[in-house]
């Protein structure tokens, strides 16, 4: 059993968080400047303590310091003394730097056909019509084996699909122009906020994710891998194992919220695809937490809601633990703030009418303590101080209590740039994701049809020909037995397929295990409920 967290105390008082019911879920709310990332980096260093392997967004640049041992200041000593709290001891986390631009860490791509058109669409701030235009180009490109796997890839399905419209009307629905022409135009903005780098291969492998280390790692000498929850033998004996920490760049990232968010939802969509069930283990497989959680929900469709809360609802299970960092609890939809049973509330202030009722809000959702007036004290607390309820050993909140949070143990604050390069270079994935890889798919398949196409346009005519028959052109029995092999085009562009065309489509159906490994969609990538297919 996983020792429990000592997160915060006040005296004689003290809030543990239980390991076992990390993947319970969990929220961290607080106006800016409470204390929430001081939180954060505490929870994060002490779950990695447990052999926890853990994820996070970095905002503001202040996270990667947990890669490094901390130092208790003058200032921050003092604090302590006057709280009554034993100052931390000092510790590094063994840390994996990544970045979806790749300047600050290693780069982090997904395909656009894993992400799939629910979570595009969202990105590209579609409406409905121009969403449905978009879930039929990816219908279209599954039922030819195509793969969408980078921006050109869509851009040529597009294109394709706009050109031949009316070959596909009858089968798949009316595509129109203006749709096509909108999303083309949302692409262009998404290029602009650096969606090229996002967009490609290798993808991410959420496996590299849940990796621990032997001991405190430093980057002159990386840390040993071992399987999360396993024991390594380095230093000439068993240890115990520390989970990594990995630390999303997210400040460049954030000026592209759409994108931000997309992401994020797309890795916590391929944790639950690819993540076996496990039921209630000693301590979570991964903890995910989502900084700055209400650009999840801001603006976002009730479809994808609902499959949001799906997704936390059902994650619990894989043994992933997810946290929402946020600066107001209205941020969050009432029915996934009812999932998250571990609760740090920081300072909110109460100016406006809106803020006065997240602050009634907040104190709503916590269980009451008696002779603790916690409405009022939301608004009285003070840097580093906060209610907290966690989850008790029958999982029942426990009551609110006013307390201090324990600072970390490692470096509060960023790393140098020499120090981020040293992290980067004696990583575990180091050398995995820097070389992009462009194999062939949507875009050179297309492109070469369009080629063999226009090569047979541009041959001779088949009557002109010495010695050929004029019935392979104009008709007769070959031009009968041609259409009958390979189908004809009605005076409106209807298309009635032919035998070979027929066969063709059943083969590729009948492949369609092999090319479901290439092509993979996620409980939040499709409009049509479909899951993973490896």
């Amino acid at each position: 059993m996983a020792e429990p967290i000592l997160l915060a105390q006040r005296g004689d008082i003290e809030c543990h968080l239980l390991p076992a019911l990390a993947n319970r879920h969990g929220l961290i709310t607080g106006a800016t400047g409470t204390g929430k990332t001081i939180t954060l980096q505490t929870l994060a260093e002490n779950l990695s303590r447990r052999g926890v392997p853990v994820f996070m967004a970095d905002v503001k640049g202040d996270l990667t310091g947990i890669s490094q041992p901390g130092t208790i200041t003058g200032k921050l000593a003092a604090t302590l003394r006057e709280r009554g709290i034993e100052p931390p001891e000092s510790i590094a986390c063994p840390t994996t730097l990544w970045d979806v631009f790749g300047e600050q860490g290693h780069p982090v791509r997904a395909t656009v056909s894993d992400l799939g058109p629910l979570l595009l669409a969202r990105m590209l701030a579609l409406n409905e019509t121009q969403q449905g235009v978009l879930s039929l180009v990816f219908k279209i490109a599954d039922d030819n084996g195509l793969l969408i796997l980078d921006l050109k890839d869509l851009r040529a399905m597009l294109q394709y699909v706009g050109d031949n419209a009316a070959q596909f009307t009858t089968a798949y629905g009316n595509v129109s122009a203006a749709s096509i022409g909108a999303i083309q135009r949302g692409l262009l903005q998404i290029d602009e906020q650096g969606g090229e780098h996002f967009f490609g291969e290798p993808m991410l492998n959420i496996a590299d994710f849940m990796q621990t280390a032997d001991g405190e790692s430093t980057p002159e000498k990386p840390a040993a891998s071992t399987p999360q929850g396993g024991a390594s033998t380095s230093r000439g004996g068993p240890s115990t194992p520390m989970g990594v920490i990995n630390i999303l760049a997210a400040d460049k990232l954030l000026a592209s919220p759409r994108l931000y968010a997309s992401f994020l939802l797309w890795m916590l969509s391929d944790l639950f695809e690819t993540l076996p069930e496990v039921g209630d283990l000693d301590a979570p497989k991964l903890v995910f937490f989502f900084d700055e959680a209400h650009l999840l929900f801001k603006d976002a469709p009730t479809a994808l809601v609902e499959r949001i809360e799906l997704v936390v609802r059902l994650v619990r299970s894989k043994g992933v633990g997810v946290y929402f960092v946020t600066q107001n609890p209205l941020d969050i939809p009432d029915s996934i703030l009812g999932q998250l049973g571990n609760r740090v509330q920081h300072a909110l202030r109460a100016f406006t009418p809106r803020d006065q009722k997240a602050v009634k809000a907040a104190a709503d959702t916590m269980r009451a303590n008696k002779g603790l007036d916690i409405a009022t004290a939301i608004t009285e607390l003070a840097v580093g101080e906060a209610l907290v309820s966690l989850l008790d050993a029958k999982g029942r909140p426990c009551p609110t209590e006013r307390v201090y949070v324990i600072p970390p143990g490692s470096q509060i604050g960023p790393i140098t740039p020499e120090q981020r390069k040293a992290l980067v270079a004696g990583s575990l994935v180091a050398g995995v994701y820097e070389k992009e890889v462009d194999r062939e798919s949507a875009f050179e398949k297309l492109r070469n049809r369009a080629t063999a196409s226009a090569g047979a346009s541009g041959s001779p005519p088949a009557g002109g020909g010495k010695g050929a028959p004029a019935e392979a052109s104009d008709g007769g029995l070959l031009g009968g037995l041609k259409d009958v092999l390979f189908g004809t085009t009605g005076p409106r562009g209807g298309k009635h397929e032919g035998l070979a065309e027929s066969a063709a489509r059943s083969a590729v159906r009948s492949i369609g295990s092999s090319v479901g490994r290439e092509i993979t969609r996620g409980v939040l990538g499709s409009l049509f409920g479909g899951s993973r297919r490896r």
